[in-house]
């Protein structure tokens, strides 16, 4: 084999290499996604009740289970945009299911927005009449990615 061919030759199997490695399974996956938003929804609708006055309630007592997906590709892994649905116990322990649109980055981190009015706008009013920030319509997390 001449030293051109042997160089390409080289050079190809260096390439495959490296496409092969770096194409491994993504370390995003719906498991950590829904285990961070479960935990950052809860501990913000426990805030979030503080705020608008109402009977204090732990994050435990929401009961918060989330479903997520990748919208792009409809698999359980990789950043990009994904759709969560939460389930969980509201006042009286009713029944509440809101879905949101998020965009995961690749470094773990998450911006969550609703989907729908279903938590009211950007803002709600408190028992006392003053309005707050609603703490669940747009919020940001992160979860380990390696």
């Amino acid at each position: 084999m001449g030293l051109l061919k042997r160089t390409v030759f080289t050079s190809g199997l260096a390439l495959t290499a490296v496409a092969v490695l770096s194409c491994g399974n993504s370390p995003i996956t719906s498991a950590k996604i829904e285990a961070a938003i479960e935990r950052t929804f809860a501990n913000l609708v426990e805030l979030q009740v503080a705020r608008l006055k109402m009977p204090p309630a732990m994050a435990p007592e929401f009961a918060v289970t989330a479903i997520c997906r990748n919208q792009m590709t409809g698999s359980d892994s990789g950043a990009g945009d994904w759709m969560c649905t939460l389930v969980w116990q509201g006042p009286h322990r009713q029944t509440l299911r809101d879905t949101y649109d998020l965009s995961v980055a690749t470094d773990g981190c998450y911006t969550a927005t609703v989907s729908g009015e279903s938590l009211g706008g950007p803002t709600l009013k408190a028992t006392d009449g003053t309005y707050v920030k609603n703490l669940l319509y747009t919020f940001e997390g992160c979860f380990d990615a390696l």
